[in-house]
């Protein structure tokens, strides 16, 4: 993982915290692992979120209430991001697709709606849980 060289020692700790996780983590979960650093307080890693999701580094799952280190920094300024979420084994894969975007666009422009954020998310079965759950 690249770490940013202008983030702040707690948001360093927070975006590593979060991509060292194999599955989501909400901002307890983040607090619990880092409980032998600096941050003491759950205020202090809902700061360092909320500046790491300004600058598209971290994604909040808003069904899990949980965040995620982002996959493609910087990779999505044209399309929204979408996430693909396993309800069974917790799987989380984000991506960008520009079909979702143009249907989002075409919905938008169609009822004359300014979209200001967007958050996709599918949740289901992974292929491995939905292999196994035949």
């Amino acid at each position: 993982m690249l770490v940013e060289p202008l983030l702040t020692p707690n948001q360093q700790l927070v975006l590593r915290a979060l991509a060292d996780a194999a599955s989501p983590l909400s901002a307890y979960a983040i607090l619990e692992r880092l409980q032998d650093t600096t941050i003491r307080a759950p205020l202090q890693v809902y700061r360092a979120l909320e500046k790491l999701m300004e600058r598209g580094l971290v994604h909040r799952l808003e069904s899990l209430n949980a965040f995620v280190a982002c996959e493609h920094a910087g990779d999505h300024a044209e399309r929204p991001v979408a996430f693909a979420i396993c309800e069974s084994c917790g799987w989380v894969e984000e991506f960008a697709d520009t079909s979702v975007a143009n249907g989002l666009d075409l919905w938008s422009k169609g009822h004359g709606f300014i979209a200001r954020r967007v958050t996709v998310e599918l949740r289901g079965l992974c292929g491995n849980c939905n292999e196994v759950a035949k």
